[in-house]
């Protein structure tokens, strides 16, 4: 689970840059969760109801939980992605892709901000790009590095 600031545009993020699909999501009155998947060929023809069954039944579920009234308060600093102090402790999720490069190229397109481009560092093969929230997200791919 991460927490974000805005919803709206955490999600937007997550499903559009990364491709990730709503599963299910809960409204607890200070705030709500929000569950997404990366979801096969056939799960997209499943409604919503039924994507909402598997969001504990699978693996590599991604919960997003908002505080309500973050997203408007201009006093509130945000969350600690865990790569910088105080707060150092979680530090990145990570996906695979089946091509990086392309999976970069989409994220060029995009304008997502980069930790670590491909072409930076010793390590050629990954990237980091930051979620809305400052969280990092590595870019591995598919089959081991």
């Amino acid at each position: 689970m991460i927490r974000v600031k805005d919803a709206k545009a955490s999600l937007k993020w997550y499903q559009e840059v990364l491709g990730m699909t709503l599963l299910d999501e809960s409204d607890y009155g200070d705030f709500s969760l929000y569950f997404l998947a990366f979801v096969t060929e056939d799960e997209k023809s499943l409604s919503t109801e039924e994507l909402s069954k598997t969001k504990f039944a699978r693996q590599g579920v991604l919960e997003l939980t908002h505080n309500h009234g973050t997203e408007s308060d201009s006093t509130f600093a945000g969350y600690s992605s865990g790569n910088t102090e105080p707060g150092r402790g979680f530090g990145h999720i990570a996906i695979c892709v089946p091509d990086v490069q392309a999976a970069c190229d989409h994220f060029d397109k995009m304008e997502v901000n980069y930790k670590k481009r491909l072409t930076d560092g010793k390590m050629r093969n990954i990237a980091f790009i930051l979620d809305p929230d400052g969280y990092w997200v590595e870019i591995v791919p598919a089959g081991g590095l």
